[in-house]
């Protein structure tokens, strides 16, 4: 679980991360959901090596928009 402080960046990191496919088609599912302010991910994986290697890949691409979001700033209202 993720929890994002800043308005709709929950949002936006879920929409920026969801288009990311899982590489391998069975062995690992993976499911984002934001409630609030709280993206939440959960995994399900038949090995703990295709587990590992999902959560770290998820976590370097959450870290990227993290920082892209941190340098351009909030969403701007339309």
């Amino acid at each position: 679980e993720s929890r994002i402080n800043i308005c709709n960046s929950a949002d936006i990191a879920l929409r920026s991360l969801s288009p990311d496919r899982e590489p391998r088609k069975g062995g690992i599912s993976k499911e984002l959901t934001v409630s609030g302010r709280t993206l939440s991910v959960r995994w399900s994986a038949d090995e703990a090596r295709i587990l590992r290697v999902s959560v770290n890949s998820f976590l370097d691409h959450l870290s990227l928009v993290l920082e892209t979001m941190e340098m351009f700033g909030p969403p701007v209202s339309q």
